[in-house]
């Protein structure tokens, strides 16, 4: 995994973003895999600029969506894929070919699972996959306890994941209980991974997920077997990384020596 550290949220989403203009540009028809909470607003703030004022292009690009709140219809303004319209779609000059969040009021639900991993498939599958980290370690809604050879499934929410994202709803009564989300395994398959966090109430739980064993108590760690993982972060998320300073010393050396971009670039390809 390739830990980036910026001095701030700003720069670290720029950073981020920076590297899903580049494979855009590179390959217009990409597939993105793309997430929500606060931690990547940044990100798409910065996709949207860079598609308004330096034309990067979206229209032939597809996306897929890691979770969904189940039972909350699409215009219900804490549903995911409301989310996703107001913080990217509708923002950009020219929208994705083809968007897919996962359909919270589903009927079958074991089908349509398995109905979308069998679209990410046809699509020709992710070729990079934005992720954010939950305060107990999960990425996507992959609990702690989540088999790390996890699929597309309905999933039960921690009380911690119902308490972090109460603040979004009236009351944490208002929380669904149940979501859809992308396995581990399903995430592991994209091509790429970025990985964001921000602030020093995830300190922690970054250092677990980077440094600390790969465990299914901590499905982020898992990221530490993909081939291909950046990890951007800020200086409070980074502040308890016992190897921060070489993290730092490693991006460094990559930019004295004009290889770090190059070898991000090839690693999409």
């Amino acid at each position: 995994m390739r830990v980036v550290i910026e001095p701030d949220y700003e720069g670290m989403s720029r950073k981020a973003a920076a590297m899903v203009a580049d494979l855009v540009r590179r390959k217009p028809d990409c597939v993105l895999g793309l997430a929500t909470g606060s931690t990547p607003i940044g990100l798409y703030k910065e996709l949207i600029r860079l598609s308004r004022e330096d034309g990067l292009d979206f229209s032939r690009v597809t996306t897929f969506n890691l979770d969904e709140y189940h039972g909350l219809a699409p215009e219900h303004d804490q549903c995911y894929r409301y989310f996703m319209e107001k913080n990217l779609f509708e923002g950009l000059k020219t929208r994705p070919k083809r968007t897919s969040v996962p359909d919270g009021l589903a009927r079958d639900v074991d089908g349509y699972c398995a109905s979308y991993e069998k679209a990410i498939k046809d699509s020709g599958g992710i070729d990079l996959q934005v992720l954010g980290i939950g305060g107990d370690g999960h990425i996507a809604f992959n609990e702690p306890g989540s088999s790390l050879g996890s699929r597309t499934r309905l999933v039960v929410l921690t009380e911690e994941t119902i308490t972090d994202n109460s603040r979004f709803f009236a009351s944490a009564d208002d929380v669904p209980r149940f979501a859809l989300t992308m396995g581990v395994a399903t995430i592991l398959e994209a091509r790429k991974c970025l990985l964001l966090a921000s602030g020093i109430k995830k300190s922690k739980v970054v250092r677990e997920a980077i440094e600390g064993p790969v465990t299914s108590q901590i499905t982020a760690s898992a990221l530490q077997l993909h081939p291909d993982t950046f990890a951007f972060l800020d200086e409070d998320a980074a502040d308890l990384l016992e190897l921060k300073d070489y993290y730092k010393h490693v991006e460094k050396m990559y930019g004295e020596h004009g290889v770090g971009r190059r070898a991000a670039v090839a690693a999409t390809r």
